[in-house]
């Protein structure tokens, strides 16, 4: 089983709000995160997560790296719509985050979600991307939305950053489809050594379900059934508890506080 630690980027600019993915890029990209998060904390108990979001007036950590997928369902909800993605420094925060990451055996991860138009250039991607790879950070790509218009940059970064096909792109196209669907049979949710058991991926699907039934989606077996219906991100009960209270930014704040000294030193 990979012991690692995981941070999540997500996208939360003002082009999210697209209902080319049903029922909008942000809700179909929030409850890929959920599956996300099941899925890490079920291949290792000891494996952690972490959310970031990327637009707005600055990147904002939503759950510090934590093993209680709970945490991540609840923390991660109540997040604002606005601006324009900021993917370096989206990237940037969440290496910090795990450079500073309790145990140093876990390996280092980045997923990111990229649902709008990346501002960066091509050069500075490819600068990241090398940076990123010295610090023994894979990266995995999730590019929907904009995908014709971000694949040449993004596959810029992509190859940058991948070290023994430890990193991956994934271009999902609107269309018929539910984008954890995509997820859940990619390399992302798969994993580096051959995937997870039937077991554990249900396991994590009902981690990160709830009452919402949009997310539901089929994954394909090799048995006489054929297939198998999956909850992979319903976020019901987790979603209404963030509705109805204000979402507590207090984060567990040790790895938070190091970051952003970090950050304010220009390190």
């Amino acid at each position: 089983m990979v012991l690692e630690a995981t941070f999540i980027c997500t996208d939360n600019s003002n082009y999210m709000r697209n209902g080319d993915f049903a029922p909008s890029r942000f809700e179909a990209q929030q409850d890929a995160v959920n599956l996300l998060a099941g899925c890490k904390t079920q291949q290792n108990p000891e494996n952690v997560v972490g959310v970031l979001s990327m637009a707005g007036k600055a990147i904002e950590v939503r759950v510090a790296l934590t093993p209680d997928v709970g945490k991540v369902l609840s923390l991660s909800h109540g997040v604002q719509l606005s601006g324009e993605i900021n993917l370096s420094a989206g990237i940037q925060v969440a290496q910090l985050g795990l450079k500073h990451r309790l145990n140093k055996n876990q390996r280092q991860r980045v997923i990111v979600f990229v649902g709008s138009p990346i501002k960066e250039e091509e050069a500075a991607l490819v600068k990241l991307g090398k940076k990123l790879k010295k610090n023994s950070v894979a990266v995995d790509i999730v590019n929907f939305g904009e995908e014709v218009e971000n694949t040449p940059k993004l596959e810029a970064l992509l190859n940058a950053v991948n070290s023994d096909d430890n990193s991956h792109l994934i271009t999902v196209p609107p269309g018929p489809h539910v984008l954890s669907d995509i997820l859940l049979s990619s390399p992302i949710v798969q994993g580096e050594e051959g995937g997870m058991g039937g077991a554990a991926m249900g396991a994590a699907a009902r981690a990160a379900g709830g009452g919402r039934q949009h997310g539901r989606c089929r994954r394909r077996r090799g048995d006489a059934a054929g297939t198998r219906d999956v909850d992979v991100a319903g976020v019901g009960g987790a979603r209404a508890r963030a509705r109805g209270r204000r979402v507590d930014r207090h984060v567990p704040g040790r790895q938070l506080s190091a970051v952003s000294a970090e950050l304010a030193a220009g390190r």
